[in-house]
């Protein structure tokens, strides 16, 4: 069971995501670290676990604003063992492209997307991980991108925007849908997750990972748990 921390960051610090209301949203306070910078954040989520992933949310790029690469490249070189998923809201297959020349594993999440076909375009450029988005309504995005699997890269993350922060528990049902019709391919969890308890659960129903970001900063979730997870 894969746990990758999440960070968002918005205004060059890491803000407290809460059922994607980004105009709500507020610099951390973690139990782990004074600040909310995000070298000292990352530092600090790195040194609770090996984690193997880290997934950096560019709330500021993906609103269309000016985004966070510097901070993303630094976090790199201090990590460099680590594979960050980078989530940009880009849809520029020559910029996802080049993303993906220069080592970077992009995220593609169907909420900046209109159609399938340029979807589909955008994953094939960037070799990346599709994010299926919904928020508190449904589905977010082109239809075929949440019905048609034969457009699924090898790794998909199931997101419910309206449950992150929330601590109000993983979307199940939605999650066992997309792990019955994955066919194989890796499917995590992003919005929900309160702790260990959640976490075996997402398990049993057949989830290879999951995003967390609260728990890990509140200590719901302990180094001890954290790294018996990652060996199993």
């Amino acid at each position: 069971m894969d746990v990758i921390p999440v960070i968002d960051l918005m205004g060059g610090e890491v803000v407290h995501a809460r059922r994607g209301e980004r105009d709500a949203y507020r610099p951390i306070e973690s139990k782990l670290v004074f600040g909310s910078g995000p070298l000292t954040i990352v530092g600090a989520l790195m040194e609770l676990a090996p984690f193997r992933r880290l997934y950096v949310a560019d709330i500021d790029a993906i609103r269309g604003g000016r985004g966070h690469d510097a901070a993303v490249m630094a976090i790199a070189a201090a990590h460099p063992d680590v594979e960050i998923w980078a989530d940009r809201g880009e849809t520029d297959v020559e910029t996802l492209a080049e993303r993906r020349a220069d080592g970077e594993t992009s995220v593609i999440g169907t909420e900046s997307f209109e159609d399938a076909r340029t979807l589909a375009q955008a994953l094939k450029a960037s070799g990346g991980v599709l994010s299926l988005d919904h928020d508190a309504a449904g589905p977010v995005g082109p239809d075929g991108a949440h019905d048609d699997p034969s457009l699924w890269p090898r790794r998909v993350i199931v997101m419910t925007l309206a449950r992150v922060g929330a601590g109000e528990g993983p979307d199940m049902g939605r999650l066992a849908d997309v792990v019955g019709k994955a066919g194989g391919r890796a499917v995590y969890a992003a919005g929900g997750v309160r702790g260990l308890e959640d976490l075996e659960a997402l398990r049993q129903i057949g989830v290879a990972g999951a995003l967390v970001a609260s728990a890990l900063h509140d200590g719901r979730l302990t180094p001890e748990a954290i790294r018996d997870l990652l060996r199993a």
